[in-house]
């Protein structure tokens, strides 16, 4: 794993191994952001569909998620300073999920101003559970490391 020193002291700390295998700090943190994410975006979701019955210029953005989305898209960035080709992937990931995560709130307020019943962001799901699935695998790969070193 290539590691630069960009930061310097928050380097030693992001970057330092927590002592289960190779998994680092900003690993380990990024992937409990994403788990955050999908709290947030539950409650984010059903605000909104609260909000649509008073119509759809009343659904606002629940601003905690989209500071956890800037967080997340910054940890995400920060990681590459640590791990260029895990954080690069990841970081590509979580831009395609900020992305997903605008678009979905403007078909929120679409099917608000036609009066349908809003449904789930399922385009926002997909890509979060991309996003959760890359860091789970980035932070807990040393539990299948034995069987994929065997069959490689």
């Amino acid at each position: 794993m290539t590691r630069v020193n960009f930061f310097g002291p928050v380097d030693s700390i992001f970057g330092a191994e927590l002592g289960i295998a190779d998994v680092l700090v900003i690993e380990a943190l990024l992937l409990a952001l994403v788990v955050l994410n999908f709290v947030t975006r539950k409650i984010a979701h059903d605000r909104h569909v609260a909000q649509a019955d008073e119509g759809a210029e009343a659904i606002t953005r629940f601003i905690p998620h989209e500071a956890l989305n800037v967080v997340l898209l910054v940890g995400a960035f920060y990681y590459m300073t640590v791990s260029y080709h895990g954080g690069f992937v990841l970081s590509s990931l979580v831009i395609g999920l900020v992305l997903t995560d605008f678009f979905e709130f403007e078909a929120r307020k679409a099917e608000a101003r036609r009066g349908v019943s809003l449904g789930r962001p399922k385009g926002a799901l997909a890509a979060a559970a991309v996003v959760l699935a890359y860091a789970a695998y980035q932070t807990l790969f040393f539990l299948i490391e034995g069987p994929v070193s065997a069959i490689i």
